[in-house]
């Protein structure tokens, strides 16, 4: 058994556990336990959680057998990534890095090998990580998640799902059964990159850019942040700088400019906020200089 730093034994408290066969079985289960259930689903944050007794389940939900979960549906305008789907499938998908190239260039930098063998995007979204790539990444593609319950579903924009810290839209009788992402068309540029003390590590900043290159100005520009907030957060004074921007030195000065005016970032003994902000700066310069060629 593993110990904790004072010698301590790591073990997750009692809970109860089951195993749904049907998507409704497992909607009925959440409906009711409420908040005493907690869904597990490739499990690489939750039972870290547990075993630390950061988090204390009644009863654990395993969605592991809910194949229909781990398929991406593809319609008209739209990808939509099953909750189930995990990191290395993204990561190794010849369709999604053609249809939503920016996850693509993502997953790598999703903790480990693995790690990314387990986790699944679903799982990261319904944690909301702030220093996770999945939920930037969400922000950055205008992206929406897809919840069911007894109720009915919905469709919860990403702007919109990210409330604060572990913090989410998602009702504790709501299960997040897939990502709905936006087609790209060929004048649709991206970048992601992030800035970690060793590869793996959680980032101490990251940034995910999306945007069409017409005329050629910016149009339709996303930045989102990761690392950087209590939650993924837009850039939007970057955001409001760049729109209708032909790309120059001139305008990136000037939009980093914005971010670091705009930007928040938390006390943190090792990462002072200064040097986050000052990594993000670094990475949203970077990410325009590829931009420009």
């Amino acid at each position: 058994m593993a110990a904790g730093p004072r010698g301590d034994p790591m073990k997750a408290p009692d809970f109860g556990y089951v195993r749904p066969s049907t998507l409704a079985e497992c909607l009925a289960t959440l409906n009711e336990y409420g908040d005493e259930a907690q869904v597990l689903a490739g499990g690489q944050s939750l039972m870290p959680l547990m075993n630390f007794r950061l988090a204390k389940p009644g009863i654990l939900v395993d969605i592991g057998g809910l194949p229909e979960l781990a398929t991406t549906r593809w319609e008209t305008d739209h990808v939509v990534i099953g909750a189930l789907t995990t990191h290395d499938t993204i990561a190794t998908s010849d369709t999604i890095r053609e249809q939503i190239p920016l996850l693509s260039d993502a997953a790598p930098h999703v903790a480990h090998v693995a790690i990314r063998s387990r986790g699944t995007i679903g799982g990261s979204i319904a944690l909301a990580d702030p220093a996770a790539e999945w939920p930037a990444c969400c922000l950055a593609l205008s992206a929406e998640i897809e919840l069911a319950s007894l109720r009915g579903g919905r469709r919860v924009p990403a702007d919109e799902f990210f409330l604060g810290l572990y913090s989410t839209d998602r009702q504790a009788d709501e299960l997040v059964t897939g990502i709905r992402f936006p087609m790209l068309d060929d004048r649709r540029a991206h970048t992601f990159d992030e800035v970690s003390r060793r590869r793996g590590d959680f980032a101490i900043a990251g940034l995910a850019l999306s945007c069409d290159l017409v005329g050629p100005k910016f149009k339709d520009i996303r930045v989102a942040l990761l690392g950087v907030g209590d939650r993924p957060v837009l850039a939007r004074g970057a955001m409001s700088v760049l729109e209708d921007a032909e790309p120059s030195d001139a305008t990136t000065e000037t939009a980093i400019e914005a971010l670091s005016a705009e930007l928040r970032p938390p006390d943190d003994p090792m990462y002072p906020p200064d040097y986050r902000r000052q990594v993000a700066c670094v990475l949203l310069r970077r990410a325009l200089n590829k931009l420009m060629g």
